[in-house]
Parts: structure tokens; sequence; C-alpha cells
């Protein structure tokens, strides 16, 4: 008979587990260059499409402006980003990449790369296996969203 309720059975704690595995897997790496997990996480959304609106930004990272706000401060006081308003809505805060920022990506460029080869997965699982996390998480915002308007 299945335990229910132990640990090794819970999706919640393999998510757990694999999150703290994935970004201790990557400190080093980042360490290397300066920043932390969430600040990478900051950058690669700034290398996809640079110029970005602070809640542009909290939407694409899943991030309040609470959690942000300190992130992108450490980022600009490390002269990667530059937070400026913006000249068509004073109200509007966009986020740049500085010359330095843009460096960095060069630098950044080898680490999927070398961190997917350290899973050991085949690049088919890798896809599937995001894939699997993206749906899961999208169902579990629609199911916490719901709960918010009820």
């Amino acid at each position: 008979m299945t335990d229910e309720l132990a640990l090794e059975n819970q999706l919640c704690f393999a998510l757990y587990a694999a999150s703290r595995a994935m970004t201790a897997m990557y400190r080093p790496k980042l360490d290397v260059l300066g920043i932390t997990y969430p600040q990478y996480l900051v950058l690669l959304a700034l290398w996809q499409r640079d110029g970005r609106g602070v809640g542009d930004l909290c939407s694409a990272l899943e991030l309040d402006s609470g959690t942000l706000s300190p992130l992108l401060k450490r980022l600009e006081a490390a002269g990667f980003v530059e937070r400026r308003r913006s000249t068509a809505d004073e109200r509007r805060v966009e986020i740049t990449l500085t010359d330095r920022g843009r460096e960095l990506r060069s630098a950044a460029c080898q680490i999927p790369a070398q961190s997917a080869a350290i899973t050991g997965l085949p690049g088919k699982e890798l896809v599937h296996l995001r894939e699997t996390l993206r749906r899961l998480t999208e169902a579990l915002t629609a199911h916490n969203r719901s709960k918010e308007t009820h």
C-alpha cells in the first residue's frame, strides 16, 4: 500500500528539490558573471526584449513589483541596467540594458547548453519536461486566480 503522505510521493517536494538543485547548479556559473540566479532571470527577459516596463517584467517573470524592484536596484547598482521614467507616460518605468548588460549576454551564452549537459537528460526529454512544467504552471496559476476572484 502506498503512503499518500510519504515525502517521496509528493509532487510538491519533487519540484522543490529540483528547483533547489537547479539553482545550486547555476550558482557557480553566475558567480563568475557577478550575478545571482534571480538577476539572471531578469537579464534573460531583457536580453529577449530590451526596454521593458516594470509591469511587463513582473508578468514575464511571474513576480510582484515588491520582489522585482530590489533586483532591479541591484542590477542598476552593478551597471547592468538603467531605470528611466517613460517620456510618454511618467507613471511607467522602463528598464534598459546598459552596454555592460548587453556584453554580459555573450558571457552567458554557454550557460544553457552547459546546464542541459549537466542534467544528463536527452534534449527531447528536456523540452518535454519544460513543456510539462509550463502546462503545470498555467493550470496552477489559473486555479489560484480563480480562488482569488471568489
